[in-house]
């Protein structure tokens, strides 16, 4: 098989030859860091023009060289990070962003120390306001478009990186305390911040998809929804204020487009998934197994027919602490546990990160390859 029809039969909750493998998105990439020793490692060359696909995270667009040498199948089109912007950054540098969230670069990534509605009391408030225009910048669309049209032609599965987000991003611009906040005492409020997000989100894609619909295998979406131990938000909460946006989203985007919808959350997101399924999503990304209430086995089998697992592979011991062959435990356990029946991609439990040895990624991809053939 090759890499689109690979990924598409697991999607179809089919067995393909082997299990599906990820690596180079922005929830499912490398940190520069760690591709750097990678590299070394590999005795790759490591170029003096990374691309850099997201300064938040300082993720390195990996090479082709490297994601081949992997047997990885799938290929991201990204926003590209201007050079100039990002080879600049050094501690302390101050970014603030075309939303006016304001950023410091600590070493590893930029963490947000300023929002622009941290100050908002009304609605008129909000109304006072002025918001990026999806619609504007024309150029990058059509540079993602060229970049989508070459690599459907390569026959890898192709994923775009504009990630549907109203509630994580709303509390980009509100604060996340304060948002949590006005969910319960003010949700006129939240609800219309989120809106702004929504609106926006709604525009890129109707931009993205009148391009690209019918050449897209996987659309990426997610709005973290829980931290390591709970939700962060009430079933309830998320019923009333969340959920809906979600859905009018996700709505949007299959009047445009036939690619099933990824939802990325980190943390115990076990009591949304029901939620999840019922507004579209097919698949769900990371599968943090390390968070509470995230059973695999119990996992597949309440939802294995009705939504695909896309990660697995632990981020917080296995890969940065754990030997080798720990990893290649690691890597047979989530095959055992997820691939049956299909409906699983491999893939670290979001991002790697700079603490990873190179010999742990090296044994994950390798194992993958040898343990996950059906």
């Amino acid at each position: 098989m090759n890499s689109r029809e690979r990924l598409r039969k697991a999607i179809n909750h089919q067995e393909p030859d082997r299990v599906p493998l990820d690596l180079g998105g922005i929830v499912s990439g490398i940190t520069r860091i760690a591709y750097r020793n990678l590299k070394n490692e590999l005795k790759f060359p490591v170029s003096s023009n990374e691309y850099v696909i997201d300064r938040i995270q300082q993720l390195i667009k990996p090479d082709e060289q490297i994601l081949d040498w992997f047997q990885i199948d799938t290929r991201y089109a990204y926003q590209e990070v201007p050079p100039e912007i990002w080879s600049k950054d050094s501690p302390d540098s101050i970014w603030v962003d075309e939303w006016d969230i304001k950023r410091r670069f600590t070493g590893l990534y930029f963490d947000m120390i300023g929002h622009p509605l941290s100050r908002v009391e009304s609605l008129s408030d909000l109304e006072k306001l002025s918001w990026p225009d999806p619609h504007q910048d024309q150029a990058s669309y059509d540079l993602l478009q060229s970049q989508v049209e070459k690599l459907h032609q390569s026959e890898k599965a192709v994923i775009v990186n504009i990630i549907g987000s109203c509630f994580e991003f709303g509390w980009y611009l509100r604060g996340f305390e304060k948002i949590m906040m006005d969910l319960v005492l003010n949700p006129n409020l939240a609800c219309a911040i989120l809106d702004i997000m929504l609106e926006f989100q709604i525009g890129q894609f109707e931009e993205l998809l009148s391009r690209t619909g019918n050449l897209i295998d996987v659309i990426l979406c997610g709005d973290d929804l829980a931290t390591q131990n709970s939700p962060f938000v009430s079933l309830d909460l998320y019923r009333r204020y969340i959920k809906p946006r979600q859905k009018k989203l996700y709505d949007f985007i299959k009047t445009k487009t036939n690619a099933p919808i990824f939802y990325h959350s980190c943390g115990a997101v076990s009591s949304f998934i029901p939620e999840l399924i019922e507004i579209g999503v097919q698949i769900l990304n990371p599968v943090q197994v390390k968070a509470q209430g995230m059973d695999l086995h119990k996992l597949k089998k309440e939802f294995g027919k009705q939504i695909v697992f896309w990660g697995g592979i632990d981020t917080q011991h296995a890969l940065p602490f754990g030997k080798p062959s720990e990893v290649r435990d690691e890597v047979r356990r989530r095959i055992d546990e997820l691939a049956p029946g299909g409906g699983y991609i491999l893939a670290a439990v979001h991002n790697i990160q700079a603490d990873v040895p190179p010999q742990n990624i090296i044994a994950m991809f390798e194992e993958a390859i040898h343990y996950g053939r059906y």
